[in-house]
């Protein structure tokens, strides 16, 4: 693994409740990438999304993502991995009796920041990256759809992340704003050179947005840059 290569697995088997989902699993993703996983609804997107970030145990073989290895992941250092990642869901699960600013103040004081003007400064700093700067004080409820998923991505931002997993982060939203969180996406990618790995079923956004294409078909992972939407 070289000190670009964030995800590196190889040969790993993926299993819920003893039903192997995935087998042989060789994934490797390096800092600045952006992907697409793809796959039919039951192909194993988001077992192979949780076994990244920890919440799903993996089977047989072996798997490295942020210096991490999955099968030594245990209470004490899950939490230090997920550090190292971003997380975006098609669900928006922000606070809803809490601004905008209280929703970030709750991840960084969860992560251990102590120092109010650091943190004031880091919440300013993400909500300018994803062009909400003046929505620190409104309530989610208060705000439009792609605006909520802004919010969710500026929180997913707060520790800067070196890989941001996205689980259909536009499954919720028109194609306008689809775009709109796709490219902010990819933007941010490219200016803070974190791999994001975009799980989506919307095949118009790769027609529109080509990128590398990661499959989950027939209990595999392919790879496969080439392939034809």
């Amino acid at each position: 693994m070289n000190d670009r290569t964030i995800v590196q697995l190889k040969g790993l088997n993926i299993e819920q409740r003893d039903h192997r989902v995935l087998e042989q699993v060789d994934l490797n993703i390096t800092k600045g990438e952006f992907i697409y996983l793809i796959g039919r609804t039951g192909s194993g997107k988001s077992s192979l999304l949780k076994t990244l970030y920890g919440a799903l145990p993996p089977g047989a073989g072996k798997g490295l993502v942020a210096g991490f290895k999955l099968d030594e992941l245990n209470r004490k250092n899950i939490p230090l991995l997920r550090r190292k990642l971003g997380i975006v869901f098609q669900d928006f699960n922000l606070l809803s009796d809490r601004s905008v600013e209280d929703n970030l103040r709750f991840v960084l004081e969860a992560t251990n920041w102590t120092d109010e003007a650091q943190m004031q400064q880091r919440m300013a700093e993400v909500l300018e990256e994803v062009g909400l700067p003046d929505k620190a004080r409104k309530m989610p409820h208060q705000l439009s759809g792609g605006e909520q998923q802004r919010v969710v991505i500026a929180r997913a931002l707060l520790n800067k992340p070196e890989l941001l997993i996205a689980d259909e982060p536009t499954g919720n939203l028109d194609p306008e704003t689809s775009d709109d969180i796709l490219l902010l996406l990819r933007k941010l990618s490219q200016e803070h050179d974190t791999a994001v790995l975009f799980a989506t079923h919307d095949y118009r956004i790769l027609e529109r947005f080509p990128a590398r294409i990661v499959r989950c078909v027939n209990s595999a992972v392919v790879d496969d840059e080439d392939f034809e939407v």
